[in-house]
């Protein structure tokens, strides 16, 4: 068996998103947010639910999925594969968005719900710990009082999460490992045995597509690769450029020291610089 990359908005989609999507959607969602067995998530509405014909555009490297959940809750799921410029300031900007937009014209404020903005990302965000998942509320900043839940960013990062197929101890291990490795899978490990997890292969499993949804998820993921090696070369560009005005810098610093005891050819000579830079550098 061969199983789509559930990374790329295509499969994402087609596994959260569509009109099918909601038992798995519940199931993802309760194992991701740890509610307690008496607040489990029961039914919720995907918002604008997912058409499969309708991919067709390139522009961006995330894809999300909108649902209200039965408790009133709004969740915004996103995949996040690249680590573009402003990332997370249109994670906040989105659940800000989502948050101010329930409440119409002369409406009452207690009629706002909470926002859940649940963020996987493809790639490190925090360097500063190897936890996996981060979740963010608003409290005060010595007291650590909680101000409110309405508004909470949650992020999981996918490369942080190392666990072997057989070392999976939970439901919620599980819809992260299948989100990282589905598409490097050519079976279904027996640990990730659960019915809505079974679900989800099925819909990704490359043999129950037509070739037109296949060639739609290639130009997808061609897509997704070409936008990483554009940031890969160009920072790769950037440490270059930083590492020779760092030498050139350096030799600039010499020849500043070696004005009062030699003229300015044998300094250029020395040190590989052009005559002009040290005529500057003695006349500046």
């Amino acid at each position: 068996m061969k199983f789509l990359d559930v990374k790329t908005d295509y499969a994402f989609k087609k596994v959260f998103g569509s009109e099918d999507s909601v038992p798995v959607l519940i199931s993802f969602l309760n194992a991701i947010l740890d509610y307690q067995e008496d607040s489990k998530i029961i039914d919720l509405e995907i918002v604008d639910p997912y058409q499969i014909p309708l991919l067709k555009g390139m522009k961006d490297t995330f894809v999300d999925v909108k649902a209200k959940l039965n408790n009133g809750k709004h969740v915004i799921i996103e995949m996040q594969v690249l680590n573009v410029k402003g990332f997370e300031k249109r994670i906040l900007h989105n659940a800000a968005k989502q948050y101010s937009q329930q409440l119409k014209k002369g409406e009452n404020y207690q009629f706002v719900n909470p926002v859940i903005a649940l963020t996987f990302t493809d790639f490190r965000m925090f360097a500063d710990t190897e936890e996996y998942i981060s979740h963010f509320r608003l409290i005060e900043r010595k007291r650590y009082i909680e101000y409110s839940d309405d508004v909470e960013l949650i992020f999981i990062e996918l490369p942080k999460f190392n666990k072997a197929a057989e070392s999976l101890d939970n439901i919620k291990e599980k819809w992260i490992y299948f989100l990282k490795n589905a598409g490097d899978l050519d079976y279904i490990p027996k640990t990730l045995s659960d019915p809505c997890i079974d679900k989800a292969f099925q819909v990704i499993n490359e043999a129950s597509l037509t070739q037109e949804e296949l060639e739609l998820q290639e130009k997808r993921y061609d897509f997704i690769r070409m936008q990483k090696g554009a940031l890969e070369l160009a920072k790769e560009q950037g440490i270059e450029q930083g590492i020779e005005q760092g030498i050139e810098q350096g030799k600039l610093e010499a020849a500043k020291s070696l004005l009062d005891i030699l003229d300015n050819k044998t300094i250029a000579e020395k040190l590989n610089l052009p005559l002009a830079s040290v005529e500057r550098l003695r006349s500046g």
